[in-house]
């Protein structure tokens, strides 16, 4: 077996997870066993569409809530919590604490998207 070594880590939402399984799609011809596994949930979960990813992502990213990094605001984009309760538990999932007012200001970006459809 080769010797992989890891160049980048960077944390990612299930949308760019998508596309970056259909460049993968492309550029084999057969997709591994986990990797088509990993393709196969994806049909099944409801995921934002790539650009609203983007925005919201942005959007988050404005914010500077203290303590919010990439990688939680990765989960918050896959996850698409509707109520303080769904943020709460994503939020107590990594140990954070956050202020309420904070939480009010995520809810309100996430719920521009969320009425949209």
């Amino acid at each position: 077996m080769t010797d992989l070594k890891i160049i980048e880590e960077k944390p990612i939402n299930m949308s760019q997870l998508k596309d970056e399984i259909k460049s993968i799609t492309k550029r084999d011809e057969e997709l591994g066993f986990r990797t088509a596994k990993v393709a196969e949930q994806l049909e099944v979960v409801k995921i934002v569409k790539e650009k609203d990813a983007d925005e919201i992502f942005a959007k988050l990213e404005k914010l500077n809530v203290p303590r919010i990094k990439d990688i939680h605001i990765h989960k918050i984009i896959d996850l698409m919590p509707t109520s303080m309760i769904e943020l709460k538990n994503i939020v107590t999932g990594y140990a954070l604490t956050v202020t309420n007012d904070n939480l009010d200001k995520i809810l309100a970006v996430i719920s521009e998207y969320t009425k949209k459809k």
